[in-house]
């Protein structure tokens, strides 16, 4: 059968008018699980401050940071949202994961909301008592604090926080914030930068970002004017133009092929890979390997740093 050429043409506008139009529709359909994270829980830690005085900003990055946005295993199907370990005091339910050591004991709770209540109240533990010191709106002051108090081995827990709450503004959400009444156009482009660019940190002498949701090696060359393969190769990647995980570090220089002071040993925890434990440490996979020689890329492999 013979089709107009003219026809054949105009249903082919119609079709890709469809596609735009079911484009945005699809999008809408798979949601940024932070965003979405962040609207469901924000309430509840706003909660928390009034109760607790724990800032909204630092519970809800670090249920953000622990639970991978309410998506790990721990928060599934624990409703663990701030990876919790059970310690001596716990007398509840509990479950098993790799964490800083293989198949360590978590806490399991009935609900998000018992997780987010049992969280403020291990914050008030002696431990974490300089923190009450601190200005409820300074979140730097908050997450550097949390980290040198032992809330986590993670060497850049604090700047993983920072990272979080300025780039989706979770200081809004403080009880103690308020938005600036006059130079509006200036607060918005200052909000505009936190959340689009890449604040320059160092640690171990080296000068990195931690990566947010969707960035690639390439979009960060872009972005501080160097080349993606070479920054892709300083990160043991191999495509400048895959995702890179969420909130891992981007060094934008090479890592080193020695292991921090007082690293003799770490365990590769529950949704890790040996390079991700390379990246936290700045530590090439190469080193890693040359130390550990057949090591499982697997949960619960304890790789040695000597």
């Amino acid at each position: 059968m013979h089709i107009d050429p003219s026809m054949r043409f105009a249903r082919l506008i119609s079709l890709l008018t469809a596609l735009c139009l079911l484009a945005p529709a699809a999008r809408a359909a798979r949601p940024d699980p932070y965003t979405a994270y962040i609207e469901t829980y924000a309430e509840m830690a706003r909660e928390q401050e009034r109760l607790h005085g724990i800032p909204a900003s630092i519970t809800l990055a670090q249920g953000l940071l622990e639970s991978r946005a309410g998506q790990s295993t721990l928060a599934t199907e624990g409703n663990n949202h701030f990876g919790i370990k059970c310690h001596s005091s716990w007398t509840g339910p509990s479950m098993l994961r790799s964490d800083d050591m293989p198949d360590e004991c978590f806490r399991v709770y009935g609900s998000a909301a018992e997780c987010f209540t049992d969280h403020s109240l291990f914050l008030h533990k002696n431990r974490y008592k300089p923190l009450f010191d601190l200005d409820p709106t300074d979140y730097a002051a908050w997450a550097v604090t949390l980290r040198q108090c032992g809330y986590a081995t993670d060497p850049n827990y604090a700047e993983r926080l920072i990272s979080i709450i300025e780039r989706y503004s979770l200081f809004r959400f403080d009880l103690g914030y308020e938005p600036a009444r006059t130079m509006d156009e200036n607060t918005d482009f200052i909000l505009d930068h936190l959340r689009n660019s890449h604040a320059v940190r160092r640690t171990r002498s080296l000068h990195y970002v931690i990566a947010i949701p969707g960035d690639t090696y390439a979009s960060i060359a872009r972005e501080f004017n160097l080349d993606a393969d070479r920054l892709a190769a300083y990160n043991d990647a191999s495509d400048p133009q895959a995702p890179i995980r969420s909130w891992e570090e981007v060094y934008l220089q090479p890592k080193l092929d020695s292991a921090p002071k007082g690293v003799s040993k770490v365990t590769v925890g529950d949704d890790e890979s040996i390079r991700s434990v390379a990246q936290r440490y700045a530590v090439t996979v190469e080193y890693v390997m040359h130390c550990n020689p057949g090591a499982k890329d697997r949960p619960g492999t304890t790789l040695k740093f000597f």
